[in-house]
């Protein structure tokens, strides 16, 4: 059975609205920080390493040109 995402925000929502548990609403709190977390801290220690030698390059001028990346790079896009 395939969920209607909008439709299950409006009952979400409504259900929210008449929810006077503070423990569940916590909970609610809880799971919003964790989902809402910045994407820099999911990725692997290799992955942001592999981020800020590629910061550092083109801060220092070491950039290719979009054609060479592409040919490069083409197989995979």
């Amino acid at each position: 059975m395939k969920i209607d995402i909008q439709d299950a925000k409006i009952e979400l929502i409504q259900w929210l609205t008449t929810l006077e548990d503070t423990t569940i609403i916590s909970k609610l709190i809880q799971l919003k920080s964790r989902e809402s977390k910045d994407w820099w801290e999911k990725i692997s220690d290799n992955e942001k390493k592999s981020i800020k030698a590629g910061l550092a390059d083109a801060d220092n001028g070491k950039l290719k040109e979009n054609s060479e990346a592409k040919s490069i790079y083409g197989k995979w896009l």
